[in-house]
């Protein structure tokens, strides 16, 4: 019996037979859905070549409405690194009292490089900066007849770049003023808020423009794929006729929108890396002017990213709304 048992599982006989069948049933079916969609896919390009003029404008329109907000978006970045990079910026000073000695001031300089919101700390003795004011306010002379130095030593306070935004630096400030040398400490907020509140109207600019010009995308994809839709009309009655299934008749046409969207993407990365080319000579020699080592940086691997999985999804949003609507609109009389 075991024998027997045997030779009906190895001719596909029995439970274990019918088991094979059907891993074997659902591997095969998988594997024509794939093929499929591989095949519509590549239809869809094809007949998105048959109309290359008609189809470079469509793309053109939309990579170029992906290109201002991702362009827009690469140069607030490149903003944003200048300022990280000035040496000036958000430096806080504070100023000692007149009895504080060398030793003191050092150790209290020692002190805050420690903490983790303080990048680092210069210190500045109350003889250089004397010699520092009779040099850049031109009272050399009317200064020397002073009797004692007025000017106490100042330690400049440099917050780490994590720590520069008005909110930490107005706390820094505020806990620095605390110290038992410490007499004054000076931070000039109004720049320092101006500049974030620019930066914030940049990157919200940049959602704006990046919003409407998605709802123009969606406009042209789906005008687009309604206007192929209309060509096709007599092939969809035709397909419904013979029982053609929706999701069969929808699957090209989505395909067309994925096309779309990733075309559209890659020109978009194509004019925005050619616009920073193209500025690229301009900003390095103004750079040089002001003994700057900047280079514009191009877009990133997480734009590049963004860039081609925004046009993608626009693309078949796009293409799901327009055919959803009109397909419904088909029926055979």
């Amino acid at each position: 019996m075991e024998r027997n048992r045997t030779l009906r599982e190895q001719h596909g006989l029995g439970n274990g037979g019918a088991s094979r069948r059907r891993r074997l049933g659902g591997s095969s079916a998988l594997n024509n859905y794939l093929l499929r969609h591989a095949q519509t896919l590549i239809y869809a390009l094809g007949q998105l070549s048959r109309r290359p003029f008609a189809t470079l404008m469509t793309v053109a329109v939309i990579g170029i409405a992906l290109a201002m907000p991702a362009g827009l978006h690469v140069m607030l970045k490149n903003v944003q690194s200048v300022l990280s990079g000035w040496d000036s910026a958000a430096q806080i000073s504070l100023f000692l009292q007149k009895d504080a000695t060398e030793s003191s001031a050092l150790a209290l300089a020692t002190q805050l490089e420690q903490r983790s919101e303080i990048a680092s700390v210069d210190y500045i003795s109350a003889e250089q900066a004397m010699s520092e004011f009779q040099r850049l306010s031109g009272f050399g002379d009317a200064l020397k007849a002073l009797e004692e130095n007025p000017l106490p030593a100042v330690l400049v306070i440099h917050p780490a770049l994590q720590q520069q935004g008005p909110e930490q630096l107005q706390r820094l400030v505020e806990e620095l003023r605390g110290e038992a040398k410490v007499d004054l400490a000076q931070l000039d907020m109004q720049w320092v808020k101006r500049l974030y509140g620019l930066m914030d109207i940049g990157r919200r600019g940049v959602w704006v423009l990046a919003s409407l010009l998605a709802l123009a995308v969606l406009l042209v994809v789906g005008n687009t794929i309604r206007l192929a839709i209309q060509n096709r009309r007599d092939e969809i009655v035709i397909t419904k006729l013979i029982g053609g299934t929706d999701a069969f008749i929808r699957r090209p046409f989505l395909y067309t929108g994925f096309w779309y969207g990733l075309l559209g993407g890659v020109i978009a990365f194509v004019m925005v890396e050619a616009s920073l080319w193209v500025l690229a000579g301009p900003v390095n020699n103004l750079a040089g002017l002001y003994n700057s080592s900047f280079h514009l940086a191009g877009v990133d691997l997480d734009t590049a990213g963004a860039l081609l999985l925004g046009g993608l999804s626009l693309g078949l949003c796009g293409s799901w709304l327009a055919v959803g609507r009109h397909l419904r609109e088909i029926e055979p009389t």
